[in-house]
């Protein structure tokens, strides 16, 4: 009998979501018999788009109770951008689940497996490997609920920085850095010289570093930043943002490594994590089958090493490994990424390279 059976929660979500999902709970299965001491127990919740047309709520009150008890959460993807609410935005359990579990790291590591992915043709092999934490659950986002009147004169969103959230997430990259076979460096990436919520960020994230006397702290400013990592990204290891600045940073470091098909993540908190693909829901292939599922089997080793058991880190190993050997051929690639290869031919054979590893 096992010793530790970790409950997790499946949210397929919306469009292409359950069809990755898919792929990372089939792993899953693949994995488990080779643990002996830990079983998954798989509970599919119903969530998104779907779930608000049938019942009104994008998110049901039985579904956040079993993300309030479960070990892990595993996230397809969530909204379709015809069914709105009625001020507007998406449908997006997501966001709310980042919110009331307060996961407040949003953890999105970066990393190129061969050459011919990225438009940086400079980088041979050896590639570039950093991660981007973003804070979750404060910053811009934090003013997503208000209202618009397109009679009024104006319409405004308020950022929003606390002390206890910029200390928290900032502590997170640190921790992450020390841990990380990388430069042990954090770079803060702000806009300070303008922004005043922004300063008082920079000057906590200062008062954080001083714990951690062995890794090295810079500041950055978000428009530079994102010229650097275009022309130098392996000067990065960890970096560190607001909300807003995060969101948009991810999408431009994914397409460094081949698109949001190839971007995994994690948001982290200090009692719950869901671990999704950074892709959205891409309505208008879901259903054909030509899905890049490799950002979700990445996730889903996030958070096999997230929950931190021996066994369970082995099998991130060996997840993370399956994929690295699969795209060290270059043949062996979705249509996102200049490929021919459907959804499930690419599982087959992370499939085949994930038992080569486990025998």
């Amino acid at each position: 009998m096992c010793e530790k059976e970790f409950h997790i929660v499946v949210l397929g979500g919306d469009g292409i979501g359950p069809e990755v999902t898919q792929q990372a709970t089939r792993l899953l299965k693949q994995i488990e018999p080779h643990l002996p001491d830990v079983s998954f127990r798989l509970d599919e919740q119903s969530v998104g788009v779907g779930e608000y047309l049938r019942s009104g709520q994008g998110l049901p009150d039985s579904t956040f109770a079993a993300c309030q008890q479960c070990d892990a959460i595993l996230l397809g993807a969530m909204g379709l951008p015809n069914v709105r609410y009625p001020n507007g935005t998406e449908i997006a359990p997501q966001i709310e689940l980042r919110e009331r579990l307060e996961l407040f790291g949003g953890v999105r590591p970066i990393r190129l497996f061969h050459q011919n992915d990225t438009p940086l043709k400079k980088y041979g092999p050896g590639g570039f490997d950093f991660v981007l934490i973003r804070e979750s659950t404060e910053g811009l986002f934090s003013g997503r609920g208000g209202k618009t009147d397109k009679q009024a004169g104006e319409a405004t969103n308020v950022m929003k920085i606390t002390r206890r959230g910029a200390e928290r997430v900032t502590r997170l990259a640190f921790e992450l850095a020390r841990k990380r076979d990388g430069k042990k460096k954090v770079t803060l990436i702000d806009k300070a010289n303008v922004l005043s919520a922004l300063f008082y960020f920079r000057e906590i994230f200062d008062e954080v570093a001083t714990e951690f006397p062995d890794i090295e702290s810079e500041h950055m400013y978000v428009d530079a930043s994102a010229l650097f990592m275009v022309r130098n990204p392996d000067r990065f290891d960890v970096m560190v943002t607001e909300n807003m600045f995060g969101d948009i940073l991810s999408d431009l470091a994914a397409g460094l490594v081949g698109g949001m098909g190839m971007a995994p993540s994690g948001d982290i908190g200090s009692q719950a994590a869901v671990f999704q693909p950074s892709h959205g829901s891409a309505p208008d292939i879901a259903g054909k089958g030509i899905a890049n599922p490799i950002a979700m089997i990445l996730s889903t080793a996030m958070m096999l090493d997230w929950l931190d058991h021996d066994q369970t880190k082995q099998a991130a190993s060996w997840l993370d490994d399956a994929v690295a050997k699969v795209l060290s051929n270059p043949d062996n690639r979705t249509p996102d990424m200049g490929g021919k290869m459907l959804t499930g031919q690419m599982t087959d054979l992370i499939s085949a390279e994930l038992q080569n590893l486990i025998e």
